[in-house]
């Protein structure tokens, strides 16, 4: 690897983690910066569904709700960027809601692996209702979930900044192994 590449990749890992750093001591610029890139990736997303309709509208004629949901993708990614102060606000909450809502999920699915014969089903349903209770638990104190959510996110950036410069090293003492310089 040229050593320029390898200068870049510590360069951005090193970036992360500083942007690691940062989310555990900004929550709400977190969720702000979090709700502008969830309205970017809603427009894209709506965007690239629309295109992927109308290049296989020939021979997936079916395919309008594929369109529709595009178009929602799109409207909602749009909403949010307007709005991006209410978004931000909002994100807690609506990630406590959506833990709650997948939590039952589980919960309820786990009666499915029960009838199939699955002799630690209880588990799961243990791991639904947990995560049910997480998510109400994160709707009664929205700042709490908003903090947790900053650190969940300033670790992601952590690691994924340390996989860079890990990466870095690990391919320099491999090149040295093998003898490429």
């Amino acid at each position: 690897m040229k050593t320029s590449k390898k200068i870049w990749l510590c360069i951005v890992g090193i970036l992360l983690i500083a942007m690691g750093v940062y989310c555990f001591s900004n929550p709400s610029l977190t969720m702000l910066t979090t709700a502008q890139i969830l309205g970017i990736a809603l427009i894209v997303t709506g965007i690239t569904e629309m295109v992927f309709t109308f290049r296989t509208q020939a021979f997936l004629p079916f395919s309008g709700t594929r369109m529709l949901s595009g178009l929602i993708d799109i409207m909602f990614g749009c909403f949010i960027l307007f709005h991006i102060f209410g978004a931000a606000i909002s994100l807690p909450m609506v990630f406590a809601i959506w833990v709650i809502i997948e939590g039952i999920s589980v919960a309820v699915q786990s009666f499915d692996y029960k009838k199939a014969g699955f002799s630690k089903w209880w588990l799961i349903f243990i791991l639904g209702v947990c995560a049910a209770v997480l998510g109400f638990f994160g709707m009664r104190n929205l700042a709490a979930t908003a903090a947790t959510l900053s650190i969940f996110i300033g670790i992601a950036l952590i690691l994924s900044g340390l996989g860079n410069i890990f990466a870095v090293i690990g391919v320099s003492r491999l090149e040295k192994a093998v003898g490429i310089r």
